[in-house]
């Protein structure tokens, strides 16, 4: 982290402006496999947002959300094409058609050509990033950290309360998970004896499908017997 010691103005004689250089000499530049594309991709991205023409374009609200979006896409386009990836592969992976990714990496499309020249500054080791940050105040640093301490006790004790409410939700569905079980089991076993019932109940219907024919076979024979009898007894009283 790198101090500005300008001269201040006696209103900002109490604060202290600070910058940080963000050190991109480790960004792979032949990137392999998706955790490198993703260092490369934001090393672009971050690279040619902080160009001073960039900065100016994205000052308009309107043309920000457009412009940093082509500007995304750009950077995923040429990190995916310096790993190695098709056009074809790249355009599914982004979202776009393959004419938007062709465009960005021919140099067609200002975002295209931006990061382009970006990644060159990243191969020859020239580019370098230092990002102001807000003023600092230094007075009054004591109530801040105060402040900040009991915020932070706060935090802890809420923390706490949490932790303890979900070691209680813990135990809650420990014990319904127990039950659950217990009332799948008991589904089961009542399966089982429905389908014992079920089997029985077809043995029985079928026994009683037995049953009827005998007696209906039993009752035709009583039938040809009692006529034999009429018969019998006719023949009888002739004679």
């Amino acid at each position: 982290m790198v101090e500005d010691e300008r001269v201040q103005s006696p209103e900002l004689q109490s604060t202290r402006l600070e910058s940080v250089e963000i050190d991109l000499s480790n960004v792979p530049l032949k990137p392999i496999g998706k955790r490198e594309i993703s260092q490369l991709e934001m090393a672009l991205i971050i690279g040619t947002l902080y160009r001073p023409e960039v900065l100016e374009l994205i000052r308009d609200p309107v043309e920000r959300s457009t412009w940093i979006d082509s500007l995304a896409v750009a950077a995923g386009s040429l990190a995916r094409a310096k790993a190695g990836m098709l056009v074809t592969q790249i355009a599914d992976e982004l979202g776009r058609t393959e004419a938007t990714i062709r465009s960005h990496l021919s140099g067609k499309t200002k975002a295209g050509k931006l990061v382009a020249e970006t990644y060159e500054k990243l191969r020859k080791g020239e580019l370098k990033l230092v990002v102001p940050l807000i003023r600092v105040p230094l007075a009054g640093s004591e109530e801040a950290i105060k402040t900040l301490r009991e915020e932070a006790s706060r935090l802890r004790e809420r923390v706490k309360n949490l932790e303890e409410e979900v070691e209680r939700l813990k135990a809650r569905s420990t014990q319904l998970t127990e039950a659950l079980k217990e009332r799948e089991a008991l589904i089961e076993k009542m399966r089982a004896e429905l389908t014992e019932a079920q089997a029985k109940l077809a043995t029985l219907a079928k026994e009683r499908e037995e049953l009827a024919t005998k007696h209906a076979e039993l009752l035709g024979k009583v039938r040809q017997f009692t006529q034999l009898l009429e018969e019998l007894m006719k023949l009888s009283q002739h004679s």
